[in-house]
């Protein structure tokens, strides 16, 4: 037992735990243990987080069609209820996501102080639910679509904790003419898409156009080989991989992104400072990434370019017109400082003191 244990509910994916992870790192700082509650897919994404302990738990999506799932999330509740009894966290703090719903129910049961983060501009299913349960919302974006009415009095803006390596390249100086530095990349989804488009981009490009550009691209293992053949035939330097684990320093070196626009992506590129091409995943639950896309747009960081208006010779077009505007460019880079919160660990670390603060007033 320790009146320093914090323990953060995230489920096993990048997106989720990510800024899990940086809250961590935020919470170790100030002298806090932590513990991460997560499901089975930890063992892909958790490798770095610097938990004491993680404990996997049931979890599955709450509903009545699927008997045997809402089984699962109630063995899931039952185990997680026995470990908060054990350990005796002060707060636990939940990162949306289904593997969040035991933990936040069985803290609330507790009488434990509890929080969720909403990475998106738009609330979660799981999070809507459990918005009633907790504590505080905390949000990613200034404005959040879907949040209950009864939970309004709640919201925070902290905006999205991005990782230390992220952070490293914070407000970093926008690069000066020469070469054009162009980053493309997207998750598994998107590396797939970009890998298919972007060489018929190109090939509609002017030859002298092409040549100026310096990319780096993010392509899955399958199709390494065959986008680079076609790069090879365009004259495009290209350095591909299927994972770049310095993505945020290339981001910094660059003058352009062409990107997914998940919360986490979103937040690097607020964080950094560079505008972006957003091209939403079509099929993301709730639109979150459209309207995260929106958000950053908004502001004047970027463009956003559904995937089904996409057309390579209009998307040509548009990619010669920004290489040519590096003063538009620089002014759009600014714009996405605006919306970036370097501070949103910090922030969400307050929030989490500010919670246990009140517990201990009571």
């Amino acid at each position: 037992m320790s009146d320093k244990l914090v323990v953060l509910a995230a489920g096993g994916t990048g997106g989720h735990l990510f800024p899990a992870q940086a809250l961590a790192e935020t919470l170790v700082r100030r002298g806090y243990r932590v513990h991460l509650m997560t499901d089975e897919r930890v063992r892909d994404y958790g490798k770095s987080f610097p938990a004491e302990k993680t404990h996997v738990v049931h979890s599955a999506s709450p509903s009545l069609k699927r008997p045997l799932g809402l089984l699962k999330l109630f063995q899931g509740y039952r185990a997680a209820k026995a470990i908060l009894k054990i350990e005796k966290p002060v707060a636990v703090v939940g990162f949306g996501g289904y593997p969040s719903f035991p933990p936040i129910y069985a803290a609330a049961a507790l009488g434990i102080p509890c929080a969720v983060h909403e990475q998106n501009a738009v609330l979660g299913r799981a999070n809507k639910v459990l918005s009633g349960k907790v504590n505080v919302v905390a949000a990613s974006f200034p404005s959040m679509i879907g949040l209950p009415e009864a939970a309004k009095s709640k919201l925070v803006l902290t905006g999205n904790p991005v990782r230390a390596v992220a952070l490293n390249e914070k407000a970093a100086p926008y690069p000066g003419g020469g070469r054009f530095n162009l980053v493309v990349f997207g998750g598994s989804q998107g590396a797939k898409f970009f890998s298919d488009f972007m060489p018929q981009v190109f090939a509609q490009m002017p030859e002298a156009l092409r040549k100026k550009i310096l990319l780096t691209q993010q392509c899955r293992d399958e199709d390494l080989a065959r986008v680079k053949r076609a790069y090879t035939e365009f004259g495009v330097v290209a350095e591909l991989q299927a994972f770049f684990s310095d993505m945020p320093k290339r981001i910094a070196e660059s003058h352009l992104v062409i990107s997914r626009s998940g919360a986490s992506t979103i937040a690097e590129l607020g964080v950094i400072g560079r505008p972006a091409i957003m091209v939403p995943l079509p099929h993301a639950i709730d639109n979150d990434q459209l309207r995260n896309a929106q958000s950053f747009a908004g502001v004047g960081a970027g463009w956003v370019c559904p995937q089904k208006e996409l057309e390579p010779k209009a998307f040509a077009e548009l990619l010669a017109r920004l290489i040519g505007d590096h003063t538009g460019l620089k002014k759009a880079a600014e714009s996405a400082l605006s919306h970036g919160k370097p501070d949103a660990a910090e922030r969400l670390a307050d929030v989490v003191e500010n919670i246990i603060a009140r517990k201990n007033a009571a």
